[in-house]
């Protein structure tokens, strides 16, 4: 577990996250530029997401983890070597494809050892405990961004972060191997083979594909994050008090992400009533604002954090076929569309209203994945008959 969670949490234990758009500004960079880059960063996430989880399923996924820290040590290099446009689009290109490696191979890995060792329902616990781990190494860096900043300027912020992304590397290493699939044949023939039975399984088999579609939901639809200090200004927050009020609800997605051990047999009408009430919290909170507002938001998001980590699990457990990373990675690219369509719906709804009054609405889609959860959601994998529809039976036959 050690080894998991010190693995999980050197992810995001990078002084860079806090200041790399200062960076940017501070070499010349307009506000718009800023955004192509950002642009540049989600469409490499998007392009490589499930080509590099089929791979995962046909190669070893430690090494692939390796990999994916090397490259994303790379990427942080050539932002502290060549500080130009040129350069940080080459270094988001190069995180883009670290992150589209670890999405899907990590869980994948993770759940196929558990496994192996009869404990697939501590998958949840792990996961949470991972989740949290990385959130706090997360405050942990930014933190650290500033004296790093008073003694070295960016280049000991990014070297740093270059020495971090490297020991994320060696923990990936250390971590078990799991068992993977039979890799008789042609390794291109393999690798065909994952891709077309991931995507057959994430698209036909009925029950993975609506796990599939609540769990990116859930996740796709907290990408509102991004608008919590927006939220704070908007109620006449001082920028000296954001900072707490976001920090705020930092602490109540810990503390859920924590509990998602405690949570991970919830029956499906639990997890939806969760959903549900986690919705409420977040329009009421948005629309509160000030203090009372956030702690609202805070204890929605919480709420909504552990449903993710008890819906991410719920995935693993329906998924029968060898390509588990594929299936995995289907859902990442999922999530992705839901937070840009999310994105795209609130810079467009900012024309006529307040970012406050788009946030609290999304609490209407919320509620409707909600009562999707309550009559879709499969029972945790402990409780249920283990029995799948013949139909279902069928579906996976064919994806492999």
């Amino acid at each position: 577990m050690l080894r998991v969670l010190g693995y999980y949490a050197t992810r995001d234990l990078i002084p860079l996250y806090g200041v790399y758009a200062l960076l940017f500004s501070d070499h010349g960079l307009s506000a718009g530029q800023i955004s192509t880059l950002f642009v540049v960063w989600s469409v490499t996430s998007f392009v490589f997401e499930v080509p590099s989880g089929a791979w995962a399923d046909t190669v070893d996924r430690r090494r692939l983890l390796v990999l994916s820290a090397a490259v994303l040590a790379a990427g942080f290099a050539t932002w502290v070597v060549f500080p130009s446009y040129a350069g940080f689009a080459t270094g988001f290109v190069l995180w883009g494809i670290s992150g589209a490696l670890m999405s899907g191979t990590f869980e994948a890995l993770l759940y196929d050892e558990l496994a192996a060792r009869s404990a697939t329902s501590s998958y949840g616990r792990l996961v949470g405990w991972s989740a949290s781990a990385a959130m706090a190494a997360a405050l942990v860096g930014i933190v650290l961004a500033a004296p790093l900043l008073a003694a070295g300027g960016y280049e000991l912020v990014g070297w740093t972060s270059v020495a971090v992304a490297v020991v994320h590397g060696v923990l990936a290493w250390s971590l078990p191997r799991a068992p993977v699939a039979e890799r008789s044949g042609d390794s291109v023939r393999r690798y065909r083979s994952m891709l077309r039975g991931g995507l057959l399984e994430a698209t036909r088999h009925r029950t993975v594909r609506r796990v599939l579609l609540l769990s990116s939901a859930m996740i796709g639809l907290t990408a509102y994050d991004e608008y919590f200090p927006v939220i704070a200004r908007d109620h006449g927050s001082a920028t000296s008090h954001v900072p707490l009020l976001v920090g705020l609800v930092t602490l109540g997605q810990l503390v859920g992400t924590a509990l998602a051990g405690r949570t991970a047999r919830m029956a499906p009408a639990t997890l939806g009533a969760v959903v549900a009430v986690s919705a409420v919290l977040l329009s009421l909170g948005s629309l509160a604002g000030h203090v009372v507002g956030f702690a609202a938001i805070a204890v929605g998001y919480g709420l909504i954090n552990n449903a993710m980590i008890v819906g991410e699990a719920r995935l693993q457990d329906v998924i029968e076929g060898p390509a588990r990373a594929t299936v995995t990675s289907v859902s990442g690219l999922t999530v992705e569309v839901a937070a840009l369509t999310l994105y795209a719906t609130v810079g467009i709804g900012s024309v006529w209203t307040s970012v406050s009054v788009l946030v609290a609405l999304l609490g209407v889609p919320t509620l409707a994945v909600a009562a999707a959860v309550r009559r879709w959601m499969p029972a945790a994998a402990q409780e249920a008959d283990g029995q799948r529809s013949e139909e279902d039976s069928v579906s996976t036959m064919r994806s492999t």
